[in-house]
């Protein structure tokens, strides 16, 4: 099992970095379309669409990461008086939450790329069906499910966790 879990947390962390390389070309792109249509007047076509499509795949792509390191939106405030205990229950409670709304999410996203690929809906003006941007989505919402399972397992500062020595 633990191989297994390390082979997931090598897989969430590969799949984050790749995240970043989308959001680097979506940077670059922009810059690159930018600068071209300020120097002569003919911008990269369709940039905002795939700018669009390359900022939800990232964003997807940085969740399962981002429930991983504990590197979620937390609020302190209520937690700053709390014994170690308290907080262990909240981060288990806080990672069962994630892995329920992970599940969610897959059902309604795997529904809507259904319909997308069923009604052929694409961009404006480079005609990529929008369904191709769930597909990266899908895979960041099952890897934010194992994250979360492992999360659930492991809470933050588990003496056995897997996750200190990645």
């Amino acid at each position: 099992m633990s191989a297994l879990i390390g082979l997931c947390i090598r897989v969430i962390h590969a799949w984050a970095l790749l995240g970043g390389l989308v959001l680097l070309a979506v940077v670059l792109m922009t810059t690159y379309s930018a600068a071209a249509g300020y120097l002569v007047a003919k911008p990269f076509p369709g940039d905002f669409e795939l700018t669009e499509m390359g900022v939800a795949i990232a964003a997807f792509s940085f969740l399962p990461y981002c429930q991983l390191t504990f590197a979620n939106v937390s609020a302190d405030i209520f937690t700053a008086h709390a014994g170690p205990r308290a907080i262990a229950v909240f981060n288990r409670l806080g990672s069962l939450l994630a892995f329920l709304f992970a599940c969610l999410l897959i059902w309604r996203m795997w529904e809507g790329m259904q319909d997308y690929q069923t009604y052929l809906e694409v961009t404006a003006i480079l005609q990529v069906p929008l369904w191709y941007a769930f597909v990266p989505a899908l895979v960041s919402l099952v890897l934010l499910a194992i994250a979360a399972l492992i999360t659930l397992r492991y809470p933050q500062n588990h003496p056995d966790s897997p996750l200190a020595a990645h």
